[in-house]
């Protein structure tokens, strides 16, 4: 219970408060109902913005729920206790089917990052789908060529050539392949922890049980995790790669396929690989006649802030890149950008993706890319990151609740500890404070194996006064 009452005094003290409100409320009782609990709490406002929704004529959250309950996968689940029906978006902001608008600060997992519904990619999209939504690459046209030609501008070295995809998950089960097809190797090392997606291969390049599946997984070896908080070896990065080379020495026949990790573990919480493990790591690996995947599912696209991709920070050059979510700010599109040689591999055979390069996709992630650059956004993240960064650290300094504030730019996290030296799980409270927080209008992620974890991944156009 005392941890609770530090929750809400963490939440009233730090946080936007904003009245919960009935579907049966008018505007005018909405509006009075905020100035009284503006008043009773002497709290921070939401920052102003100049939008406000049309009345919503929709179906209601009780009806979806049946619908969902209906029709859709029991797999498929929700946040809060009383879930929320997001029916618009603007920016950094999404509205609720009373028009009441809350921030979002989870960005629709890390993949919204120019804005919801921002006007450059809206206006690309249906420019686009004014001409035609759909072709195929058996056909020319030049969208597809024109977003390849400007992605590949954005990364170093010999990363030329560029496959699409519709998600994350196709592009890291497509990197494995052709780690595998180019080496003439099985074994894939992964780091447990990582998330990389929720197919065949990556399922088992996965390393936690809360996402895996009793079904076949061969050919990958989970190394440990260099985790500076929970992890054996602390900061110390290059202690965690030995333990690459031993499962290279003790479980495979001494030659890999490769090595795939995330810059940022996503999924696993916000963690940080520990300094100078990737360097490392992919020194042994390709002694061992392995390639080097860089998972930028989630930290690409200037998310992390001081470079434009998450693995630029480490000081190492993958050879194949994958990448998702950010890419096309909420279009489904992924990519895979590797070397002309390793690209080599695919025309041994046919290989063919119906909806990879659709044109409708790809005209979204040029207009991503420009929005980017023009927007500063990179620039935006580093700075209002780095903001957040140090109010989240302040409060951890207050609150022994927080037992660790790490990430870069707009992907941060906060794990949460019944005791700091025991590093115990505090999940109940993480529930508890995100609810609370989405009642005060804030939207938060989760993650992380115990789920303890907030995950702070807002679109790249949050504020300083949106961070507080």
């Amino acid at each position: 219970m005392r941890k609770l009452t530090a929750v809400n005094s963490l939440l009233k003290r730090n946080n936007y408060l904003l009245p919960r409100h009935g579907s049966s409320q008018t505007a005018a009782q909405r509006t009075s109902s905020v100035r009284e609990t503006e008043t009773e709490t002497k709290l921070p406002k939401m920052p102003p913005f100049n939008y406000s929704p049309p009345p919503y004529d929709g179906p209601s959250t009780a009806e979806i729920i049946a619908k969902r309950r209906e029709f859709l996968s029991p797999a498929l689940f929700h946040f809060y206790n009383t879930p929320l029906n997001i029916v618009e978006a603007k920016m950094q902001y999404v509205f609720d089917e009373n028009g009441r608008r809350y921030l979002d600060a989870f960005g629709g997992i890390a993949t919204v990052s120019c804005g919801h519904c921002h006007p450059e990619v809206v206006n690309s999209v249906v420019k686009q789908l004014k001409l035609i939504n759909h072709s195929t690459i058996l056909y020319l046209n030049h969208t597809i060529s024109d977003f390849a030609e400007a992605l590949v501008s954005t990364l170093p070295g010999d990363l030329k050539v560029v496959f699409f995809t519709n998600s994350g998950t196709e592009a890291n089960e497509l990197a494995m392949m052709m780690a595998r097809l180019y080496t003439g190797c099985n074994d894939i090392v992964s780091l447990r922890n990582s998330y990389h997606g929720n197919a065949a291969a990556t399922m088992g390049a996965t390393a936690q049980s809360n996402w895996k599946f009793n079904v076949v997984q061969s050919g990958v070896h989970h190394a440990i995790n260099p985790d500076p908080y929970r992890g054996i070896f602390g900061s110390d990065g290059e202690k965690y790669a030995s333990d690459v080379h031993d499962l290279i020495q003790f479980g495979t026949s001494g030659q890999v396929a490769g090595f795939i990790g995330e810059s940022i573990q996503g999924v696993g919480g916000i963690v940080e690989l520990a300094p100078g493990y990737l360097p490392a790591a992919y020194d042994i690996v390709r002694k061992a006649g392995g390639v080097c995947i860089a998972d930028e599912v989630q930290s690409g696209f200037a998310r992390t802030g001081t470079h434009f991709w998450g693995f630029q920070s480490h000081g190492v050059i993958p050879d194949i890149v994958t990448m998702a979510k950010g890419i096309g700010n909420g279009i489904p599109l992924g990519a895979v950008v590797t070397t002309p040689e390793i690209a080599g591999v695919l025309s041994r055979r046919s290989y063919f993706n119906t909806f990879g390069g659709n044109p409708m996709c790809t005209a979204a992630g040029h207009a991503v890319l420009r929005v980017l650059h023009e927007e500063k956004l990179q620039e935006n993240a580093n700075l209002v990151g780095s903001h957040l960064k140090r109010r989240l650290t302040l409060l951890k300094n207050k609150y022994e609740l927080i037992g660790d504030v790490r990430g870069r730019g707009l992907m941060l996290g906060v794990e949460f500890v019944k005791d700091r030296d025991l590093k115990t799980p505090a999940k109940a409270e993480t529930l508890h404070l995100m609810d609370q927080m989405k009642e005060m209008g804030v939207l938060v992620g989760k993650g992380g194996f115990y789920g303890n974890v907030f995950r702070i991944t807002p679109p790249l156009c949050f504020t300083l006064s949106d961070a507080g």
